[in-house]
């Protein structure tokens, strides 16, 4: 994480993203670098608009809890405690299935009897 939050602090600060800058910022830091790493990140970033990132990453979870609040999350919400009510009794009646199936044997015995 700390190779992502140098590249947000070198943005933030209007500075380029590369490879010396990432390196000098970690090190400022007192972290241990590995030049793979900052390459990767680099290279990884080189196309990246992170302003358009940042502001899709937040506003994405500011949607979701929006649309929580909403009339129609409650629908949704007695829909699926209907649907909970259905698959509780579809086990059921599996389970009284297999009950009725077996050969009076229960379990692992039944295999090895």
């Amino acid at each position: 994480m700390e190779y992502v939050y140098a590249a947000l602090i070198l943005n933030e600060t209007g500075e380029e993203i590369n490879e010396e800058n990432v390196t000098g910022v970690l090190e400022a830091a007192g972290v241990d670098v590995e030049e793979s790493r900052v390459k990767a990140l680099v290279a990884a970033l080189e196309d990246v608009d992170i302003e358009e990132a940042i502001e899709t990453a937040a506003a994405a979870p500011a949607a979701g809890a929006a649309s929580g609040g909403s009339p129609d999350a409650a629908d949704a919400d007695e829909a699926d405690e209907g649907d909970d009510e259905d698959e509780e009794e579809a086990a059921e009646e599996a389970a009284d299935d297999d009950e009725e199936d077996g050969d009076g044997g229960e379990g692992l015995g039944e295999l090895f009897g």
